[in-house]
């Protein structure tokens, strides 16, 4: 994170003025990369044991973000899959089949 502050954060300092830069010692804890947006969210990202490279890229990934929260078919695990044919085995109706005993 040192090389980071040193070589690379004046530069991006530099090449996106529409981005406040401040830097916080947090002594005994990893160091992560926040973004504060103007709709009130916040955006943490951990940048532990990454290269200053690494950690440009969190950063331009940080400030290229818009603050939203991720929707339903954009979070990690949910495929939401949309088409405009029919499901092959139909729509489900619990008046379709056999009766069922326990």
């Amino acid at each position: 994170m040192n090389a980071f502050l040193q070589t690379k954060l004046p530069l991006f300092a530099r090449e996106n003025p529409g981005v406040e830069v401040s830097v916080s010692p947090r002594p005994g804890k990893h160091p992560v990369i926040r973004g504060h947006f103007i709709n009130g969210r916040e955006k943490a990202v951990c940048v532990r044991n990454m290269t200053p490279h690494e950690i440009l890229e969190k950063a331009l990934y940080v400030r290229s973000s818009s603050g939203e929260k991720l929707n339903k078919g954009m979070k990690a695990g949910r495929n939401v899959v949309r088409s405009n044919n029919e499901s092959v085995r139909g729509v489900w109706d619990p008046y379709h089949g056999g009766d069922f005993k326990v």
